[in-house]
């Protein structure tokens, strides 16, 4: 078996990053400081609401079912704000930081007065990041953490359910619930019944999406995964519109020329940045 420390890894947040920006994927995904020796990110106000909520749901899966909803949700995610309160959360503004604090509660809201399947059985998947080899052959491996499994014990299946904190729907060409079938389904025995996304922010049921076909989703992940391979291979990564960069890679770019502050570490050990100027829009959501 090949190396698992050689291989190229991919998820669907790097694979999104390499299709809208090959710049943007090797600035987030392979480019490492040369004062730190870490890679980078950069928070912004979308990105630590998503973040945020998400933890909270979450850490619902590991609790008994009849136990999940006995403390609140809104309180859980007031200490849980903490790590992302003011600069730290990439907020221009203390007003700016509340609109985004009352949407997480709205949304933790009505998760706690409409739990649907959250107050089922859900399945958790052992490993800490879920991967396995996409292709041995061309030293691929898949990784992604999935939100939420829904378990059916009449079926002894899987429902997969992503939560989208953002405004904007999921593209109908998007890879990530074909990848998010292909880990379920290399990753744990349970074969999948439904995939689904909840939009968090304005709806009280999921949005059921047709099943990924695994055969095909296998191929269209795989197609691309070759292509990041072979970029990294050439160290070749071009913003698709040349020297003056793009939306997706101008924001790293703003980091190195040195127009961000550092403001910490994330649990990855990457380097967490805030711009010096807000360049992110406020209706990006969040893919993790």
């Amino acid at each position: 078996m090949p190396d698992k420390f050689s291989a190229v890894w991919v998820s669907h947040s790097s694979i999104g990053d390499f299709q809208k920006c090959p710049r943007s994927y090797f600035l987030k995904n392979v480019y490492k400081s040369p004062n730190t020796g870490h890679k980078m990110t950069i928070m912004s106000p979308a990105l630590a609401l998503g973040a945020t909520v998400h933890e909270v749901i979450e850490g619902l899966s590991v609790l008994p079912t009849e136990t999940r909803f006995n403390e609140s949700l809104i309180a859980k995610f007031n200490v849980a704000w903490d790590a992302v309160a003011g600069k730290k959360g990439g907020f221009s503004s203390p007003e700016q930081e509340q609109r985004y604090r009352e949407r997480g509660e709205e949304m933790l809201r009505r998760v706690t007065q409409h739990p649907g399947p959250l107050k089922n059985l859900a399945v958790k998947i052992k490993m800490d990041l879920p991967h396995y080899w996409l292709s041995e052959v061309d030293g691929i491996i898949l990784c992604g953490k999935v939100d939420w499994l829904e378990y059916l014990p009449d079926l002894d299946m899987v429902n997969i359910i992503d939560f989208k904190t953002g405004k904007s729907d999921e593209k109908e060409d998007s890879l990530q619930l074909p990848i998010y079938a292909l880990l379920v389904a290399n990753c744990q025995k349970r074969k999948t019944n439904t995939v689904c996304y909840w939009y968090l922010d304005r709806s009280d049921e999921l949005q059921e999406r047709p099943l990924p076909d695994l055969a095909d989703s296998f191929q269209r992940v795989l197609a691309v995964a070759k292509e990041m391979k072979l970029a990294r291979k050439l160290e070749r990564f071009k913003c698709p519109n040349g020297v003056d960069g793009c939306q997706h890679c101008k924001p790293f770019e703003m980091v190195i020329a040195g127009e961000a502050e550092l403001v910490g570490a994330n649990s990855y050990n990457a380097d967490v940045y805030v711009l010096k100027q807000n360049f992110s829009s406020e209706e990006d959501s969040i893919i993790l």
